[in-house]
């Protein structure tokens, strides 16, 4: 298949390039940037035209955190659900977390979770193996074997490993064999019971709060492991300014550590739980203002390295609970995409920078060869409208969970078109 995309601003921030140029393609790959049709073509034309006309073509987005429901909790969503959210989202990529029911703690079920996720119009799927068996935080897991079955890391999702000495044990396991370790920084003692940030709207609404010490006390322990074991730790879903300020000194000292953000923590606060909005029940919790704009400007710096949705779809029973009881989470491979456009356009950051931050960087923190618009590389693209409103909606939603705390919002950029493989995930074209 011969793809042309032709009158688009290409943006590819792997190797800084931000100007008009054509893109052609062919058997799933690119084969030309630029200029007229290569000699890969030979005498033919194109098979198909994309005209991209006033929209962005940039690599596909990658997601690090983006729970797809499958196996065991398919009355949230299915996969064939979540993938028709990726495509419209410009998610070409996936990281999904080990919590699914049972646990990705066996090679069988990630092998069957891989072989699912294969068809044409589906994101490439890379799962992160359970770290301890049943995510317990007891027995290690036989990570040789995740890893040759498909996992790209090893972590916990949201359960924490109680006992240090599993930890170290796991960390220094990792470190052997170099594979990266995930881990949400939240001590689960200071977190017990706690629904929302220990701060003045948790304490005016009566809910049980969770302080920021929850984070930082359990990052200096993954922090001092990490440079104990060697290991290369990756944290997941940074809550905090004192969070962030720990990770950059953490580098400055020489350890190897990666850390990312949920899209919904660079834009809310704890201001908007509001009158108790369900939606807004995230883990960890919307934190201070402080904390936001910390996120926000650490993001832009480079402290911290990705961007992810932390895309969790819930079932309308599961939020239609008070506060304290609904489960947590939120919806977000739809609005990684708008919701990077729209802290770029606030930051005043070049596109070329924000796009960075979910797309070449957070491939390189899953060690895969994406997020690049090279010849060579995997016809992996998002071409999008940047000028285009997107309105949040259920009716606008392809995922099957509507849960997201932006529900009646509307945020510049549409996407028009996704590849996968050079083939057509998905035509916004179409209505």
């Amino acid at each position: 298949m011969r793809i042309h995309i032709r009158n688009g601003r290409l943006i590819d921030p792997a190797s800084n390039t931000d100007k008009p140029l054509d893109l052609f393609i062919a058997a799933g790959r690119i084969v030309g940037v630029g200029g007229t049709a290569p000699a890969a073509w030979g005498d033919g034309g194109a098979n198909s035209v994309l005209d991209a006309s006033g929209c962005i073509v940039c690599p596909g987005l990658v997601d690090l955190a983006a729970r797809l429901r499958e196996p065991g909790f398919e009355y949230r969503a299915t996969l064939e659900s979540e993938m028709a959210a990726a495509a419209a989202g410009g998610v070409t990529r996936l990281a999904c977390p080990p919590d699914t029911d049972p646990v990705l703690d066996e090679p069988g079920l990630v092998e069957m979770l891989t072989h699912r996720a294969r068809l044409p119009e589906f994101a490439h799927v890379h799962p992160v193996g359970a770290l301890t068996t049943q995510l317990e935080g007891k027995a290690l897991t036989e990570m040789t074997e995740l890893s040759e079955a498909g996992c790209v890391a090893f972590g916990q999702a949201n359960h924490a490993i109680v006992d240090t000495q599993v930890l170290l044990r796991a960390m220094m396991y990792a470190a052997t064999f170099d594979f990266p370790v995930w881990l949400q920084a939240q001590d689960p003692f200071l977190a017990k019971k706690g629904v929302a940030h220990d701060g003045e709207v948790a304490a005016r609404l009566g809910l049980a709060g969770i302080p920021v010490a929850a984070e930082t006390i359990a990052l200096a322990t993954i922090l001092h492991l990490a440079r104990e074991t060697g290991a290369r730790v990756h944290v997941t879903r940074i809550s905090s300014a004192a969070g962030v300020d720990m990770i950059v000194a953490a580098r400055a000292a020489g350890i190897a550590v990666t850390c990312d953000v949920a899209i919904h923590h660079l834009h809310l606060c704890e201001m908007d739980i509001g009158f108790f909005d369900a939606n807004a029940r995230l883990d960890p919790p919307l934190r201070s203002m402080r904390d936001r704009d910390a996120l926000r400007a650490g993001l832009a710096l480079g402290a911290i390295n990705a961007l992810c949705s932390d895309h969790t779809p819930v079932d309308d029973d599961g939020k239609q609970m008070p506060f304290e009881e609904a489960e947590v989470g939120a919806t977000g491979l739809e609005l990684l995409l708008p919701l990077t456009l729209k802290w770029a356009q606030e930051m005043k950051l070049p596109l070329v920078t924000a796009l960075a931050r979910v797309t070449s960087d957070p491939a390189r923190i899953l060690g895969v060869k994406a997020g690049s618009l090279a010849v060579g590389a995997a016809a992996d693209i998002c071409v999008f409208d940047p000028m285009a409103k997107f309105q949040v909606s259920r009716r606008n939603l392809k995922s099957q969970g509507k849960n997201t705390p932006f529900l009646g919002s509307e945020f510049p950029g549409r996407v028009r078109y996704t590849l996968i493989d050079g083939h057509l995930a998905f035509d916004g074209t179409l209505g």
